[in-house]
């Protein structure tokens, strides 16, 4: 205890003794960026480590935020967001071996840096690998492997106030959080689809220069244009491994099956010949978007993920569908204006980009609409044909 207090100490002051007698020229630091992979939801972004190579000690060593511990709880601590990330140490040969494996594009930047600010950021990244310090709760918005490293950077004994990340996002143009995921999930439907309906309002908002770092490819680009007193900090990517990327599009599974659904349900319900069909996909939309609903509501208050709270989706998938679905109270009538009202105040929250419309759901919202309209019109019915006493 007493050894990592006085480190710390020497890290905050700056006065490691080492640093004023000796040269460390010896250390080559370099940021690597890997492409985004197609075998588990977590690759589809890249990655990204911080490589040292010692010429004295013979080590080449990669710095990786990214590495997490299965255990016997690992499912369910991830749902709940209370994942604790790590990180460790690899050789280098050792990293780069699971993406020739898996055929992912590598590239590597040198950075610039004198002999003080390359130890300083190797005494920092050796602290910040030791058991008591390595371990943080995973956010993949705001605490990630990019923007550990991200946050590096700036730090006094390192590049200081003067360090200037280069501009990523041109001026007047918004780009939100749920902008750029759908970006890198467009050929993956499925996910992307899933993805969007659990996560809020918050990744809507615009992202600053800062905030887009929270990808690999981004921190990259900003640390190419990086300078500190007007000279840049890092040599030109260069290509490690040339990667393979598949260029086909697949068709968009998740739309065609919400379109089918809904022509079957409004169908059902306005064609006569077909009343027990509308009834049918009436009761398993009903079921289903409150199911989401349900969903929805644990993933925003019963979990530490912040991308997925202020959830407007809320609006539409009404978890008191399922007692609608199941019932038939008193009140089913107005119950059916008041999930048409919802469902219009959606629509319109999605119309001022409050949080972004999930085209694969708008055909969902369509036979919702005709559910809703249904039931009040059955009620209205029903209240006409029922006797009056004298």
């Amino acid at each position: 205890m007493l050894r990592k207090i006085i480190f710390l100490l020497l890290f905050i002051t700056g006065s490691f003794p080492a640093l004023s007698q000796t040269d460390s020229s010896h250390l080559r630091i370099s940021l690597l960026t890997c492409g985004p992979g197609d075998d588990e939801v977590w690759s589809v972004f890249g990655h990204t480590g911080v490589r040292v190579i010692d010429s004295v000690e013979h080590t080449d060593i990669v710095f990786n935020y990214g590495t997490f511990e299965f255990g016997p709880d690992f499912e369910l601590q991830f749902m709940r967001g209370k994942l604790l990330y790590c990180l460790s140490i690899q050789t280098y040969p050792g990293f780069l071996q699971e993406y020739i494996e898996t055929k992912r594009k590598v590239e590597e930047q040198e950075l610039i840096m004198d002999w003080k600010q390359k130890e300083h950021m190797y005494y920092f990244l050796n602290w910040n690998a030791e058991p008591g310090n390595k371990y943080y709760k995973y956010d993949f918005f705001f605490d990630n492997c990019a923007t550990r490293i991200r946050d590096i950077f700036p730090l006094p004994q390192v590049f200081g106030k003067k360090f200037q990340y280069g501009k990523l996002i041109p001026d007047g143009k918004k780009i939100s959080f749920r902008d750029i995921i759908n970006q890198y999930f467009n050929k993956d439907h499925w996910t992307r689809t899933g993805v969007n309906i659990l996560l809020g309002s918050r990744i809507d908002r615009p992202m600053t220069d800062k905030d887009i770092m929270f990808l690999p490819d981004y921190l990259r680009d900003g640390l190419a244009g990086a300078m500190v007193n007007g000279h840049k900090i890092a040599s030109p990517a260069t290509l490690v491994l040339q990667g393979f990327n598949d260029e086909k599009m697949p068709i968009n599974g998740p739309l065609m099956l919400t379109s089918f659904l809904a022509l079957l349900t409004l169908a059902g319900l306005f064609v006569k010949k077909l009343r027990i069909l509308g009834k049918v996909m009436s009761f398993l939309l009903l079921l289903a978007t409150g199911l989401l609903g349900c969903l929805i509501l644990v993933m925003w208050f019963a979990t530490d993920h912040q991308g997925c709270s202020d959830n407007f989706n809320l609006l539409w998938c009404l978890p008191t569908n399922i007692v609608i679905a199941f019932f038939k109270p008193k009140g089913k009538g107005k119950y059916g204006l008041i999930g048409f009202t919802f469902l219009v105040i959606s629509i319109t929250v999605s119309l001022f980009r409050v949080q972004g419309l999930i085209w694969e759901f708008a055909p969902i919202l369509l036979a919702l609409a005709g559910i809703y309209f249904s039931v009040y019109r059955d009620s209205l019915k029903s209240k006409i044909k029922q006797p009056v006493h004298a």
